[in-house]
């Protein structure tokens, strides 16, 4: 066997990149090239292309987490390329660049049993876990009557509203994730990666007290993911998180999407009680496992 692994460079690079994400996780939304290319700016990014015997084999992503001093990676390996170590190759170059950039705890999340027994196998231990929720947009209810002092508005419609919102709204919703390591988002990850389009937010006195929205997958136009759905702490009880949700799932009907789905942590009773309520069922699970570098 001939092993080859590249960087991601040109736009065919990245459309491979995406064959085998969509491949691997054929249920997960994947950011066009487009975003890729931005994404990858990033200093502490890298995405690799497997190759074996010049056929494309698998790819690697590793990054910054959101997760406080830590770093994520994403070997993925074709069905029939599986058990020729390229997931080791691919882990140990993703491994070395965020060693290079003093990430010496690393992070990934697996959706399988074999995926799983391989990140056992390379001395990660399991840290968290999460569910996945899905809800066919049919028979949407109409969201309930809001506080009188609260109006909702699109943030395309108000621009520089989400990003002004980090420092109060979007450190608390943050904080409160149900993770074993807590999130540190930067104001550049909050203004970006955790906006939605559409994303709807629930505003009192010219702040965000709320927000809920969704992510359009340009593959599949007719499922979506749930952005971030959040309520400011002194803001909840107030029905705030059921409108947000149900005038996303509305919208969703009126564009054409058949299926929303998000993922919600365990230990995030709260959230995963309302999606029940609003007729989402839990489809499958994930593991998040974490290690320290470097490798063994």
């Amino acid at each position: 066997m001939a092993l080859e692994i590249t960087r991601c460079a040109s736009d065919a690079d990245y459309e491979a990149w995406r064959s085998v994400r969509i491949a691997v996780l054929p249920y997960e939304r994947c950011d066009p090239v487009e975003e890729l290319r931005r994404q990858d700016e990033r200093e502490t990014r890298l995405m690799l292309l497997a190759y074996d015997d010049g056929v494309l084999a698998g790819s690697g992503l590793a990054d910054r987490s959101d997760s406080a001093g830590t770093g994520s990676v994403a070997p993925r390996v074709l069905p029939g390329f599986r058990r020729r170590r390229i997931g080791t190759a691919l882990l140990h170059e993703l491994a070395a660049h965020l060693e290079a950039h003093d990430l010496l705890r690393v992070r990934a999340t697996v959706d399988d049993d074999d995926s799983l027994a391989f990140a056992h196998c390379q001395g990660f231990q399991d840290t968290d876990h999460e569910v996945e929720q899905t809800r066919p947009v049919d028979d949407v209810p109409s969201p309930p009557e809001l506080p009188d002092d609260v109006e909702v508005v699109l943030a395309a419609d108000r621009p520089g509203l989400w990003e002004a919102s980090y420092e109060v709204f979007g450190r608390q919703a943050t904080e409160d994730f149900a993770l074993s390591t807590a999130l540190d988002v930067t104001p550049e990850r909050w203004a970006t990666s955790w906006l939605g389009d559409p994303m709807f937010l629930a505003v009192h006195d010219g702040e965000v007290v709320g927000c809920a929205g969704l992510v359009l997958d340009t593959d599949v136009p007719d499922r979506a993911e749930n952005a971030l759905t959040a309520v400011r702490r002194d803001w909840r009880g107030r029905g705030l998180a059921v409108h947000l949700k149900l005038r996303t799932l509305k919208w969703a009907s009126e564009h054409g999407i058949a299926e929303v789905y998000t993922w919600t942590q365990d230990g995030n009773e709260a959230m995963r009680t309302l999606n029940t309520r609003l007729g989402y069922a839990t489809t499958r699970r994930s593991t998040m496992v974490a290690r320290h570098l470097p490798l063994d």
